[in-house]
């Protein structure tokens, strides 16, 4: 008969097991993540514990939206008519065919079926609210793209999707209106890494950003937070009001063009998220299961900007209530020298956090 184990034995077992976890904290929670959400093997460790927490703000009803439950809302057009031999039916695999039509796909726009301008309360547009775990269930919300580049830097970009973007409020004599609205809206994190180790995060804020050092950053463990702002989705390093009267240059306090933030729903984008290399202009999957075409798409994810002469539009300052999509992760400086986009003039990184 085989002897079994003493008690003792497997009290020294179970001590070696704790300290283990205890050492390597990390290493056993990715694995299990992994394998819960089907994240693929060869996924970079380090992209995984070091992903942003999305804290979505708790008075938003546009939350993280499926990248293709757009497709089946929208049809392509261009200058607001339609196109006549688009592809009958447009999905994730063949969205890259839009670039056959004006100005290489950069004139197209996946324009709502129903228009927004009338209802902006439209069920698709409201995306899924994410569970207690930070899952957004039976919704593909995120996109992982991995940059490997020279010396040992690797960006990653978390890219973040919704189905709407309803504009920050802009106060004017006391009066708040809403402008800057749009079907569509991708918004990003990028953490920088050196040999595997953060250095610094981008938080994607409206045609700019801002950057902080990875130390400075308020964290759930090792991964950095940010702070969705209400309806906009502008990307935070804090929770509170953020005002953008002057562009590029977040400020304290509440004055013209303010966003907001608060510590609400808890969203981790990689639970819920298609993986990607990126190399020389090319994107290659992690999952041979996972679609890649739609992301050379080269236009515009959501309506055109409404005319003025439609009854629902209003313009003030330049600035319309009802303005066009944005592009996607293509459009989003993958290639960046810095850590903001290139051409984007005001750019440091922070030591500390500020608003």
């Amino acid at each position: 008969m085989r002897e079994m184990p003493s008690s003792t034995t497997f009290f020294k077992a179970s001590l070696l097991l704790a300290y283990a976890l205890y050492l390597f904290p990390g290493t056993q929670a990715a694995a299990i993540k992994r394998r819960a959400v089907g994240i693929p093997a060869s996924v970079p460790q380090f992209a995984l514990d070091y992903a942003p927490i999305v804290y979505l703000h708790s008075d938003d009803m546009y939350r993280p939206s499926d990248i293709g439950s757009m497709l089946a809302n929208t049809r392509p057009r261009i200058d607001h008519g339609a196109i006549q031999d688009a592809p009958s039916s447009i999905t994730l695999d063949n969205l890259d065919k839009l670039n056959d039509y004006k100005d290489g796909g950069q004139g197209v726009y996946l324009t709502s079926n129903k228009q927004v301008a009338a209802d902006t309360e439209q069920e698709w547009l409201k995306g899924v609210t994410p569970d207690k775990d930070g899952l957004t269930k039976d919704a593909v919300s995120a996109a992982v793209i991995v940059n490997e580049k020279d010396n040992g830097v690797t960006d990653v970009f978390y890219c973040y999707f919704y189905n709407f973007n309803a504009g920050p409020p802009i106060k004017i004599l006391g009066i708040e209106l809403i402008f800057g609205n749009h079907v569509g809206d991708w918004e990003h994190n990028m953490v920088r890494f050196k040999n595997g180790e953060p250095t610094g995060v981008y938080y994607s804020q409206h045609a700019g950003g801002q950057v902080f050092a990875y130390g400075a950053t308020r964290k759930k463990g090792k991964r950095p937070l940010a702070y969705s702002a209400k309806g906009s989705h502008a990307n935070y390093a804090t929770d509170g009001i953020h005002d953008h009267t002057i562009p590029h240059l977040n400020l304290p306090g509440s004055l013209f063009l303010v966003d907001q933030t608060d510590h609400g729903h808890m969203w981790d984008p990689i639970r819920s998220a298609y993986f990607y290399k990126f190399k020389d202009g090319k994107f290659t999957a992690y999952d041979d299961s996972t679609p890649v075409n739609w992301l050379y798409y080269k236009g515009k994810w959501g309506d055109q900007e409404q005319p003025r002469d439609n009854p629902n539009q209003m313009m003030a300052f330049g600035h319309a209530k009802f303005g066009g999509g944005p592009t996607g992760p293509l459009d989003k400086g993958l290639e960046r020298k810095g850590m903001c986009a290139d051409g984007v003039r005001a750019c440091w990184t922070m030591p500390f956090l500020a608003a």
